[in-house]
């Protein structure tokens, strides 16, 4: 553990995700050329993405089970496989059927993928390291929505779209090669952590949900993550370039920026909850509280977004990104080894539960204000988003009630234990004091 290998082993698990995030967001940053290709409206459009969150969020629960039994390297190559038929699929699409049944198949492979890559740090690091390393897996892993707006927007113009997304095809083969090469799911001679009560899927599957850890877990990935994939993977680019009025090259930067917030700001995250655990859902609060008051904002200002506030929102949707894994530190602290992976595709299944709801309410919005004459501008019209886009305020709403409640439930089980979550007036009044001291 901790050896040179490890890091290596982690480096191309970290690659193998950078690769599917890159394969997941491809589709947001061309959706005015899928409007075009497949003659599609508002809800069509968001039904690319949300039957492709659909796949995902459905299948983190049977692939969490599969990956605490096959291991990650079985996983992570058969979800290449799926990545790159889904987008050859793509490439040649040009009916809406095919077209979704395309992202199917990405959204397969790529539900595959983080969970599995994710199980490998408590195997090959101490757990010491564990919050930083799993920080720092999705931070580098969202350098691939960095790819999907500069390199591949730039490749779709430059060739077209079916060589674009041939090229992404291509890219998850070589996912697969590197991984069967060199990819271990643990240290030579060490089982990976299987170990325990010999459960059945039922068993472990209601001993992850019973243990009221990871649900807290599922509520905070699933309040905090959703508004920024919402606007990463499917209506940000359209709502900057139709909405707001920006060019293609401004929406593009914004982008860019979003990924980079993301990347500054995992590290310090990561640090803050291995230093603070008690404090971590305490974070994930803060920041759903910020997006809320950002989305405000700028939907509320009259005339459009001015691009500095704009800036402001993407990032603090930046900041959700990594504030999300925090649930992933709930369920690895509140689970046994041998549950990891159900525990943790238990979580990752509410930020895109909910981006997929938000998703296609959106669309519906948009397509229904369209229909009615409500939105005089045109289908993408400034107005028409506005309204479209404040149903985030009513998921956030939901999901911070939930997590409110199950917060309690794991506080009391904590007090239970003999373990003091002090109020934060109370922190306050201790640092104060100190400070006076």
């Amino acid at each position: 553990m901790n050896s040179w290998r490890a890091w290596t082993v982690w480096g191309i698990g970290v690659f193998a995700y950078l690769v599917a995030v890159v394969q997941r967001t491809s589709f947001g940053v061309v959706g005015l050329e899928a409007t075009e290709r497949f003659s599609a409206g508002g809800t069509l459009l968001s039904a690319f993405t949300v039957v492709q969150l659909v796949v995902y969020a459905s299948l983190q629960i049977p692939v969490g089970l599969l990956v605490d039994r096959f291991g990650t390297r079985i996983m992570v190559s058969v979800g290449a496989t799926f990545m790159a038929l889904g987008q050859l699929q793509i490439a040649v699409a040009e009916s809406v059927v095919t077209g979704i049944i395309g992202r199917m198949l990405v959204g397969m492979g790529d539900a595959m993928t983080f969970v599995s890559v994710l199980r490998l740090v408590p195997v090959w690091f101490e757990g010491r390291k564990a919050p930083l390393l799993s920080q720092l897996t999705g931070m580098i892993g969202q350098v691939g929505q960095l790819v999907s707006v500069i390199p591949f927007l730039a490749l779709m113009h430059a060739t077209g779209w079916t060589q674009a997304f041939l090229s992404l095809a291509a890219l998850s083969v070589l996912v697969i090669v590197v991984v069967l090469a060199l990819l271990r799911n643990a240290p030579p001679g060490v089982s990976a952590p299987r170990e325990g009560p010999t459960e059945g899927t039922r068993e472990v599957l209601a001993a992850a949900w019973r243990q009221p850890g990871t649900r807290l877990g599922l509520w905070s990935h699933f309040t905090v993550q959703f508004s920024g994939n919402v606007f990463a993977l499917a209506w940000g680019f359209p709502f900057m370039v139709a909405g707001q009025g920006y060019d293609a090259s401004t929406a593009a930067g914004l982008m860019s920026f979003f990924v980079a917030v993301a990347l500054v700001a995992g590290p310090p995250m990561g640090r803050f909850v291995a230093r603070h655990p008690l404090r971590r859902s305490t974070l994930v609060l803060a920041i759903t509280g910020l997006t809320a008051v950002a989305w405000t904002a700028v939907l509320l200002l009259p005339g459009g977004a001015p691009v500095w506030l704009m800036a402001i929102l993407v990032a603090v949707l930046a900041l959700g990104g990594p504030c999300s894994m925090i649930g992933f530190d709930f369920a690895r602290t509140f689970n046994p080894s041998h549950r990891l992976g159900t525990a943790t595709g238990i979580v990752n299944s509410g930020g895109f539960v909910a981006a997929l709801l938000t998703m296609f309410l959106i669309g519906y919005l948009l397509d229904v204000q369209h229909a009615l004459g409500l939105s005089p501008g045109g289908l993408y019209s400034l107005e028409a988003f506005r309204v479209a886009l404040a149903v985030q305020l009513l998921v956030m709403a939901g999901g911070t009630l939930a997590l409110l409640g199950v917060r309690r439930k794991v506080r009391r089980d904590l007090a239970a234990q003999n373990v003091h979550v002090p109020p934060l007036r109370e922190v306050w009044a201790q640092f104060r004091s100190g400070r006076r001291r």
